[in-house]
């Protein structure tokens, strides 16, 4: 297994190890957190103070590296439009977030924990997705 495959599956557990002690792949505990009016649970809150603090202090050393340990330049995105897509789905990421309580890394993460919300939730995740391929795709097709 070269560098790069292994960095990135230690990355992956250390995410999802991360996403479980934290209780997101619970989606009562990130239901209670949106849930500002009702039965408000802010333990999240530290978890995104936490996140923002560690990323914070660690991308202003990352970013003065001359080149990633394991790649030969920083993929760091550049393009700061602000669109019609990017706004709609923004909106049905957070709406579709704040229904069901997963978003894609604590669900893919329950997934593996064989919680059954998860099994349910990620195959339609994955039906949404390939959905929106297919009209991005036909999109271009027709634009050609």
């Amino acid at each position: 297994m070269n560098r790069t495959v292994a960095a990135a599956l230690m990355s992956g557990a250390l995410f999802g190890l991360g996403l479980a002690i934290s209780g997101m792949t619970d989606r009562h505990v990130v239901l209670g957190f949106l849930d500002l009016f009702g039965d408000f649970n802010p333990q999240l809150a530290f978890v995104l103070a936490g996140a923002v603090a560690v990323t914070a202090i660690a991308f202003r050393f990352v970013l003065r590296l001359p080149q990633p340990v394991l790649g030969t330049h920083f993929r760091v995105p550049t393009d700061t439009t602000i669109d019609r897509p990017l706004l709609l789905g923004s909106a049905i990421f957070g709406v579709g977030w704040a229904l069901i309580g997963y978003c894609p890394g604590p669900a893919l993460v329950g997934l593996a924990g064989g919680l059954r919300d998860a099994v349910i939730f990620v195959p339609a995740m994955l039906a949404g997705s390939f959905a929106h391929y297919l009209v991005e795709r036909r999109g271009n097709i027709d634009a050609e």
